[in-house]
């Protein structure tokens, strides 16, 4: 097997959520034209990457994640010509694409589960149709919880009216889990990896790329479960599907690439994964729920490095996604530390130090050896919107919680393009299809543009930065003494990072001299919350 392409080793990927990021026909929603026409400032920002949330046909229960039709575009995007034409420009403009690929589950609409409700011979065969326990059946088949709240099954009626089994779906009812002990399911993901990779896609993330196989029968989780053994996720027969799928991705010229989204309790269990012929790399949850705390920002790059080193894939590196709190609200509590279960945030965060911190963290990141994940608005600085008005919120998690879990739309507002509009130039129309604050007129591309201060300001000059003095460099770091509340390491250019994780100014190294820095110096000094680049003095 090839091991990670060079360019992925160190590539700097951009996330793009396309209802979000920038709409191009003006009916308030996120498209490809947006995008083709964003095309020259990705490229200015300094990305290698971009990465597309689904893009596929769905009656969108769950953002997308509920594919109806994997080998075309939804039309509210755009057309399969126009996603085809974006991926040449794309490359054109020297970068790369990698799709979203949703494979544990697909969309009630999907006319494969249209057929299995129908009972058309061997259709449920493709999902996880039970008889439900009790004297009628009335039970779920077992104890499973929906990742997004109450039971993970789903009893039909059948076309006479009477009450038929029950199906799985660890996420929304909306999306049925498919049962990849069949052998048509797994040729069906093999056929649409083929179908992508034919029209130049450069990868794929793998959307819970730990879920796709159950333990047989199905048995109960149980009361108390031991969370490393869990009956419906990281079963080694998972294994198998990623060996093929690495065979298939091999076999194309142009350095192709797999990222898996990964999320389990033991660093174990996740480096199986990352074996040298089954993904290239996996999502570094553990870094992105970090507190913004020196000791444990060191523990958990340690830890990171520690992982990666056997198996010999590139580290990763994210600070905010699609389906977390953005990071400049999470840094701006009182309390940094970071549940992903959480998404009500009843705290207070104050935007000035979140912001400040994010600055820091930002630059922190960009040091570290491997690859890094952008989020949409990362590059701006742009804070959670927390409290969207309960009817628009379209996140199938708020509903399934009765409102106890706010869900994650408040870290999918569209993005401010100028100062000036209802939607701060996200779209032509007269609304978006979630309603941006007018004070993210000040943190607008726009305005940030003009500033040589800004948060996008920064990002341009460190990405610049990285690919010239990191990117290149192998996956190893060197740390260096340092007070308590501060990180220190240097990379093999000899450039130093520095984090000062504390409220107190720091001397800086003598025999240094400042690359770059997040924030003002106080006095030659290095303030609280403040990340710098040093290079010894000539």
């Amino acid at each position: 097997m090839t091991p990670a392409p060079a360019w992925w080793r160190h590539a700097a990927i951009y996330q793009i959520y396309l209802r979000s990021f920038a709409d191009g026909n003006g009916d308030g929603i996120g498209d490809l034209a947006g995008v083709r026409a964003k095309l020259p400032y990705l490229r200015e920002l300094g990305v290698d990457a971009l990465w597309f949330n689904p893009w596929y046909v769905s009656p969108m229960a769950d953002g997308g994640y509920d594919v109806a039709d994997y080998r075309d575009i939804d039309p509210v995007f755009g057309t399969l010509a126009e996603a085809e034409s974006l991926i040449d420009e794309a490359h054109g403009h020297g970068l790369r694409v990698i799709v979203d690929l949703v494979p544990n589950h697909c969309s009630d609409q999907h006319p494969w589960f249209r057929q299995a409700v129908a009972d058309e011979p061997g259709s449920r065969d493709r999902f996880w149709f039970v008889p439900g326990k009790g004297a009628h059946g009335e039970l779920p088949p077992n104890d499973w919880q929906s990742y997004f709240g109450g039971p993970a099954w789903t009893r039909i009626t059948e076309a006479d009216g009477t009450p038929g089994p029950w199906y799985l779906h660890m996420f929304a009812p909306e999306q049925p889990d498919l049962n990849w002990e069949q052998p048509d399911v797994r040729a069906e993901f093999e056929d649409i990896l083929h179908f992508w990779l034919r029209r130049g896609v450069d990868g794929f993330r793998i959307d819970v790329a730990h879920g796709l196989v159950k333990k047989p029968g199905l048995p109960d989780a149980g009361p108390d479960p031991d969370p490393t053994d869990l009956p419906y996720q990281d079963v080694d027969e998972v294994h198998d599907v990623y060996r093929a799928w690495r065979k298939i991705l091999d076999s194309y010229d142009g350095e192709r690439t797999f990222v898996g989204e990964v999320w389990l309790p033991s660093p174990e269990q996740s480096a199986r994964y990352l074996r040298p012929d089954e993904l290239h790399s996996a999502f570094n949850f553990d870094f992105l729920c970090c507190p913004w705390d020196a000791a444990a920002l060191r523990d958990v790059i340690d830890s990171t490095l520690t992982l990666h080193e056997p198996v010999g894939a590139p580290p990763t590196w994210v600070l905010s996604n699609h389906d977390t709190i953005r990071h400049v609200t999470r840094y701006g509590r009182a309390d940094t530390s970071f549940d992903m279960g959480d998404k009500r945030l009843a705290d207070p965060s104050d935007v000035t130090l979140g912001r400040r911190r994010a600055r820091a963290a930002a630059l922190l990141t960009l040091a570290l050896p491997g690859g890094v994940y952008l989020y949409q608005g990362d590059e701006l600085g742009l804070p959670e919107v927390q409290f969207l008005p309960d009817h628009l919120i379209q996140d199938p998690t708020f509903v399934r919680s009765e409102g106890r879990d706010r869900g994650r739309d408040g870290c999918r507002v569209p993005l401010p393009w100028t100062a000036a509009g209802e939607t701060l130039g996200f779209s032509a129309g007269g609304a978006s299809w979630l309603p941006l604050p007018a004070e993210w007129a000040r943190w607008s591309a726009e305005r940030q543009d003009a500033d040589p201060d800004s948060f996008l300001r920064l990002y341009r000059e460190a990405l610049r930065l990285r690919a010239e003095l990191f990117a290149p460099l192998p996956e190893t770091l060197e740390w260096l003494d340092s007070g308590p509340d501060t990180v220190s390491f240097a990379r093999s250019s000899g450039v130093r990072c520095l984090v000062n994780a504390g409220t107190d100014p720091i001397e800086l190294p003598a025999g240094t001299d400042v690359v770059l820095s997040s924030g003002p110096l106080e006095d030659g000094r290095l303030p609280g919350d403040t990340t710098v680049w040093l290079r010894p003095s000539k």
